[in-house]
């Protein structure tokens, strides 16, 4: 099974994001916008794992996520990988706070309890809008939505998911857990 771990912004902000392209959706030949219930913010892509890892995986994605404290972040402008003049996915990006160390965990988790084809990219927080099959040329279309900054949220949970392929791309959520409450003072 495909599994990942992410984050998922509440639905108010996912609102305001679905209002800023909703204007553009359809307007760019060859980009296919994502269905709004598959947006979420990767932290780990851990590729095919065995169905017998899962128990195991789920006690070390625990343990790893329970380490770090919940994250305050925003989506602010719009790009595109590789690059917004040669892309094939398009992306809101995530400001705030880092998540680099909470990432490096449930990587780690992951690797330990079996999934040896845990993606070691240089994580890049984003949010992705729509895919493309050949490059093109995106520049025109985040201009267009310059500007935008979504309101701040708080992630207080991580969640695993297991990926289903085909005609309709669909995630199912296989556990949660809750990142720690910040300190005070």
């Amino acid at each position: 099974m495909r599994l990942f771990a992410a984050l998922v912004p509440p639905a108010e902000i996912l609102d305001e994001v679905e209002r800023a392209i909703a204007p553009h959706a359809g307007q760019v030949p060859g980009l296919r916008w994502s269905d709004r219930a598959t947006w979420h913010i990767t932290l780990a892509f851990y590729g095919e794992v065995p169905e017998g890892a899962l128990p195991e995986m789920e006690v070390r994605l625990g343990r790893a996520v329970r380490r770090h404290t919940t994250l305050d972040l925003a989506f602010t402008g719009f790009g595109g990988f590789s690059s917004l003049r040669r892309a094939r996915l398009f992306w809101a990006g995530v400001t705030g706070d880092s998540m680099t160390r909470l990432v490096g965990s449930v990587r780690a988790g992951g690797r330990r309890a079996g999934a040896v084809q845990t993606d070691e990219k240089k994580f890049h927080p984003h949010l992705t809008l729509a895919r493309a099959r050949t490059d093109l040329d995106l520049r025109e279309l985040a201009e267009s939505l310059d500007g935008f900054t979504g309101s701040p949220w708080r992630a207080e949970t991580v969640r695993l998911y297991r990926s289903h392929t085909g005609p309709q791309v669909r995630y199912e959520s296989l556990a949660e857990w809750a990142l720690a409450p910040v300190r005070q003072g």
